[in-house]
């Protein structure tokens, strides 16, 4: 189980390369998954969140597996939290489209990098006290608010 768990909450091992940090490199790999899945409409937007939903569920089930194995909260193996985030930002991406695919994924990678460094409130909160694996993915997907609504107000005024 804890191989599975591994695999999972690392996605698919990306957060054991260490040329970039492994949250940078996560992003970009979800935004190449997820972003022609969205883009080209490969599914419905429908299944797209429920698959966002049983993958959220499943990602607080593996790291809570593999962080009670290795003894740490929020490793920087755990990538899985960086792909919740950015899928969270495509689930919007209809309505935060701006000039062409390309502008808005970089804006998106860009933005979303930024909040997910910086731990703007309350994200920091969230970092330092929900030592859980809800709290791993929390900070993320605050990250990800903040990116819609930045994207959402620059698509209000473009």
């Amino acid at each position: 189980m804890i191989k599975l768990a591994n695999f999972f909450v690392s996605l698919s091992f990306a957060g054991y390369i260490k040329l970039i940090p492994p949250g940078t490199f996560a992003s970009f790999l979800s935004i190449l998954i997820l972003f022609p899945i969205v883009e080209y409409k490969i599914i419905s937007l429908e299944i797209f969140v429920v698959i966002f939903f049983v993958t959220f569920l499943i990602s607080l089930f593996f790291i809570n597996k593999f962080s009670s194995h290795t003894q740490s909260h929020d490793s920087k193996i755990i990538v899985i939290d960086e792909f919740l985030g950015v899928y969270l930002i495509l689930i919007f991406y209809d309505q935060i489209k701006i000039i062409n695919p390309y502008v808005t994924i970089t804006l998106i990678f860009i933005l979303f990098r930024f909040f997910d460094i910086l731990k703007i409130f309350p994200a920091n909160i969230v970092d330092r006290k929900l030592k859980s694996a809800f709290g791993v993915i929390l900070d993320d997907l605050i990250a990800g608010i903040y990116t819609i609504i930045i994207l959402y107000i620059v698509n209000a005024y473009y």
